[in-house]
């Protein structure tokens, strides 16, 4: 491979953004790619795929370069030189490269590949916290999964289309794709894409939602006909999915305290010909209240620490803190204590999280249960997915009843 100047340089120019200013990596990347409109998709995804790798391996490759946060301009130069020798890239002459120790970087990452907090690049405290949780053996594992580059998945969607007409169109727009076993509505792209920019896409035949994600609706039971609220909607993703399994009929009202998240559920509902989605923005505990007792179904969708998707959110691991993981977990049981009032006598509750961590998952579950309000919900099934497993992202699930 031969490397051009200035997709190297916007490279360092978008890592500088995301370790120095602490900005999205997507956000990041998606501005840079617009920096010169002669790129065409190879020097694209250059670019991106450069800098997601770099971010995912930032602390082992720092270590090599011998650098340290905040990295100058030159620093980061380094640990370019540092990815490009362990791929097998010819540095060019340029200065940026001169005296760069080739055999050196290789030898030292012998070195460090012996330690697991620098062969999968993670901070010490995610890698402790890791293996208290999970055991060692099984940590050891998720991370290794959880630091390859995520598949794209994307989801039929039933109210237009169904998996073999979707795939079929697709090809027509050279886009390949391949059926997974035992996910009914998935298809898995052959090769990463701009799928946003088909025909398909634009009249709502899918949505991209990983695998594991497309488990989440399935798991709450939902009919047509049914009031279903889900009270973290976000953008919508498990919004739409649930509009096509209840066939547009009955009733779904998404929440979420974030009022631009909704507009953008509103535009992929029309997209999507989902005509039973109503949104509502949690401005008050007014909102929730009404709804108390209501509802056949409801989805807490719970805002967690993500470390079940760091195969596609690389820089979480260098944004997330330990006592963030003390505070969402002190706002998931708020959540579920309150949003759990929605469901009516005999209705059911999904609780979710993209963790892998028990601390978040069932123990939180468990502790819910002791509470006045849990109390009178009992527990009917958990799943839990790990990454080293299924090969998609870390996710759990537990499906609660009110007697």
């Amino acid at each position: 491979m031969r490397l051009h100047r200035n997709l190297v340089f916007a490279t360092v120019d978008a890592l500088a953004e995301i370790f120095n200013d602490g900005n999205y990596a997507d956000k990041v990347i998606e501005k840079t790619l617009k920096r010169d409109k002669r790129w065409g998709s190879r020097d694209r995804s250059f670019i991106a795929e450069t800098t997601y790798d770099i971010v995912r391996w930032k602390r082992l490759y720092a270590e090599i370069a011998e650098v340290k946060e905040p990295f100058k301009r030159e620093d980061l130069f380094r640990i370019f030189a540092v990815w490009c020798v362990l791929k097998g890239i010819k540095l060019p002459d340029w200065p940026q490269f001169s005296g760069t120790p080739e055999r050196r970087i290789k030898g030292k990452f012998d070195e460090l590949s012996r330690i697991r907090k620098f062969r999968e690049s993670v901070p010490d405290w995610m890698d402790e916290i890791g293996e208290k949780e999970l055991g060692e053996k099984i940590w050891t594992k998720e991370l290794h999964a959880l630091n390859e580059q995520a598949p794209v998945v994307i989801r039929a969607n039933k109210l237009k289309t169904n998996p073999e007409e979707l795939a079929s169109k697709l090809r027509e727009e050279g886009i390949e794709t391949s059926n997974l076993r035992n996910y009914p509505e998935a298809l898995e792209l052959k090769v990463r894409a701009n799928i946003f920019r088909t025909d398909a896409f634009q009249k709502g035949f899918f949505e991209v939602q990983d695998a594991s994600s497309q488990r989440v609706a399935e798991f709450l039971d939902v009919q047509p006909g049914m009031r279903v609220v889900d009270t973290c909607a976000g953008a919508g993703g498990k919004t739409l999915h649930i509009a096509a399994l209840m066939e547009n009929k009955g009733q779904i009202i998404a929440l979420d305290i974030y009022g631009n998240k909704l507009k953008e559920l509103k535009r992929r509902a029309k997209r999507a010909g989902a005509h039973n989605v109503e949104t509502r923005s949690i401005d008050s505990t007014k909102v929730i209240k009404k709804l108390y007792d209501s509802a056949d179904r409801v989805l807490i969708d719970a805002p967690c620490s993500g470390l079940g998707v760091l195969s596609r959110n690389p820089d979480a691991k260098w944004k997330l803190q330990p006592d963030f993981l003390e505070k969402i977990r002190n706002t998931q049981l708020e959540i579920l204590e309150k949003y759990s009032r929605i469901v009516k006598k005999g209705g059911k509750l999904v609780y979710a999280t993209c963790s892998i961590l028990p601390s978040e998952n069932d123990k939180q579950i468990q502790k819910f249960l002791k509470t006045e309000t849990g109390k009178s919900f009992k527990l009917l099934r958990e799943k839990k997915i790990l990454s080293h497993e299924s090969g998609y992202d870390g996710f759990y699930m537990a499906l609660l009843q009110k007697d």
